[in-house]
């Protein structure tokens, strides 16, 4: 039979408490008799020394034992006037714990005492008179009183302390369940939900009722769940963005190829340009694809090296100044002299390429493009401002996403594939930095990367 963790957690608390009871018990018992056979000890020879005193003034007063011989009573008188005095008796044991007292003569011949012979093992003390012993005193070992005298009390004792360990026990069983549950309550929540999560519902949440290590937990199988269901979701979005993306150029090529094999179109210099054309589109979107998806996984190759940046950015504006022109936008920069920071010129140069890329096909002809850059702080702030069309405030935070596209026609001649700024996104978070979106105060979008600085020696890009 295999018992839960509340079943367990319940036998370790109840067992914990039983034992530390049980111990209590048997310290409480074994404390009290051993103090009590002491105490006892201890008032019987005070008891034992005052009876002999009394004796050797009565031997004194009459010259012989006759006076005590057989005469019980006189034994009982003495006793009980010690216990009457204040002063004797504060140190005595209570009434009931009294021992057995024999008196014998010089020749251990009993006077009074008990009809039963003394005990051999028992105490003996000495009645001395004019410094010859005429007497002995004799009483029942302690150890045998605590035994056989008084076996009532000692029941009753017992009785008590078992009754106060199953009150006890009770006790602990009931606080030791509820501690259990309570304890646990949050571990079944998160196991409930657990399982739901497995079985494919992400929605699963638990609800965070304490502040402790078991509390924290909800929070963070919440984090994940939420997690989980956004990649799900992402995931599917990806899969249908993909597949759209993949449908357009395929349908156009099919159509293509239909059209010359039907004979409608004949094969010739613009049939196979517009064909080349849909299959670059598709090459290009799978090496994004790739690119990507390597940027995702942190598969992406990085050879970082101390490096001048501006150089690096004047290249890659050079190499589009040609485009701009064609498209009739204004290209203009304001740059520091020289900026050093570590990273891979390779990778570097791929994210200018991209947000030029993206501004050239998302300003209107005749707009224009300004690059500022600024150092402060120990970290270099790139700023790409274009002009008009703009975004909209709510599409700001979807600028970074794979396949989103402002345009709402999804224009592939306009928008391109829609992963170039999630490329991009990968790259600068590689390098340690951070790339936002704004609205430009020349009516179109404001790129931001912040890249940090490196202050030991330059390695020249050429």
């Amino acid at each position: 039979m295999r018992y839960g963790i509340t079943a367990k957690l319940f036998f370790a608390l109840f067992a914990t408490c039983m034992l530390v009871v049980i111990t209590m018990q048997w310290g409480v018992r074994v404390s009290f008799e051993h103090g009590f056979i002491h105490y006892i000890k201890r008032s019987n020879t005070q008891r034992i020394s005052l009876l002999g005193n009394a004796l050797v003034e009565q031997y004194a007063l009459h010259g012989s034992w006759e006076f005590l011989h057989n005469n019980q009573r006189l034994v009982y008188q003495l006793l009980r006037s010690f216990e009457q005095s204040a002063e004797e008796s504060r140190d005595l044991p209570p009434h009931g714990w009294r021992t057995q007292i024999w008196v014998l003569d010089n020749r251990q011949r009993k006077l009074v005492g008990p009809p039963c012979p003394p005990p051999a093992e028992g105490p003996r003390y000495a009645i001395r008179a004019d410094g010859q012993i005429v007497g002995w005193l004799v009483s029942t070992p302690i150890e045998r009183l605590t035994r056989n005298a008084d076996i009532t009390f000692d029941t009753q004792q017992r009785r008590t302390s078992w009754l106060i360990v199953a009150l006890a026990a009770l006790l602990a069983a009931t606080v030791a369940w509820f501690t259990a549950r309570g304890l646990l309550a949050p571990v079944k929540r998160l196991i409930i939900a657990t399982h739901r999560l497995a079985a494919g519902d992400f929605s699963a949440r638990v609800p965070e009722s304490s502040r402790d290590e078991l509390g924290r937990l909800a929070p963070d199988f919440n984090l994940l769940a939420m997690t989980l269901e956004k990649n799900q979701a992402t995931r599917w979005a990806f899969m249908a963005d993909v597949s759209h993306e993949l449908r357009t150029p395929l349908a156009v090529l099919r159509g293509e190829l239909e059209a010359l094999q039907d004979g409608v179109r004949r094969a010739g210099p613009e049939s196979l340009s517009s064909l080349l054309g849909e299959v670059a589109l598709l090459t290009k979107l799978v090496a994004d694809l790739h690119q990507l998806s390597l940027s995702d996984s942190g598969a992406l190759s990085y050879r970082k090296a101390r490096l001048d940046l501006v150089p690096l950015l004047e290249r890659s504006l050079e190499g589009f100044a040609d485009r701009f022109q064609l498209k009739n936008i204004a290209l203009s920069q304001q740059l520091p002299p020289s900026v050093t920071v570590f990273g891979d010129a390779e990778r570097l140069s791929q994210l200018f390429h991209n947000v030029l890329e993206n501004s050239l096909r998302y300003t209107d002809e005749g707009g224009q493009l300004r690059v500022v850059g600024d150092v402060d702080d120990g970290r270099l702030s790139l700023r790409f401002f274009d002009s008009a069309p703009g975004v909209e405030p709510h599409q700001l935070p979807h600028i970074f996403e794979r396949f989103y596209r402002t345009e709402v026609s999804r224009n592939r001649a306009s928008g391109g594939s829609g992963l170039g700024l999630a490329i991009c996104h990968n790259i600068v978070v590689a390098h340690g930095g951070q790339i936002s979106a704004a609205d430009s105060p020349l009516g179109g979008l404001q790129i931001t990367l912040e890249l940090p600085l490196d202050h030991r020696p330059v390695t020249v890009y050429d």
